[in-house]
């Protein structure tokens, strides 16, 4: 009896666990839009979720996002058929971002839930190594 029973705790703990733990945090949520005229704008989030990445058949003319207080925090003129936009440029809240692609608007949100860090920088410059080899044996003559 007391076997089921500390059986039947920890297939408990393990139960409510496994809701508390995460393998990687969520930083973004993205709402896409799901009109059928925007089949065109593939909008996405990369595989680490802090790029979003647009994509289309026709030039992107501009990226714009309105956040929570109503003001546009970022105002991008693009002019290409693919776009890479890193989020931790974007303030904790609600977004609505619009893709303009004359004379269309796609709308669609994006919902930055915690800080993101930012990347760090890459150092280009390279390590210069040095070789330590046994000097050269020199071998003197005397000439007496």
């Amino acid at each position: 009896m007391k076997n089921l029973i500390r059986i039947c705790i920890v297939v408990v703990l393990v139960f409510l666990l496994s809701f508390t733990l995460q393998a990687q945090e969520n930083y973004v949520k993205l709402e896409k839009n799901r009109n059928i005229q925007a089949k065109n704008l593939i909008h996405e989030l990369n595989s680490t979720k802090d790029t979003l990445l647009l994509r289309s058949n026709k030039k992107i003319n501009s990226l714009y996002s309105i956040n929570k207080d109503y003001s546009r925090e970022l105002d991008f003129y693009i002019n290409d058929t693919i776009y890479k936009l890193p989020l931790h440029k974007l303030s904790v809240g609600k977004h609505v971002m619009v893709a303009v692609q004359s004379p269309k608007r796609f709308v669609f949100v994006i919902k930055i839930l915690k800080e993101i860090p930012k990347p760090e920088p890459v150092n280009l410059i390279t390590e210069k190594r040095i070789v330590a080899t046994e000097p050269a044996k020199t071998i003197s003559v005397n000439n007496d």
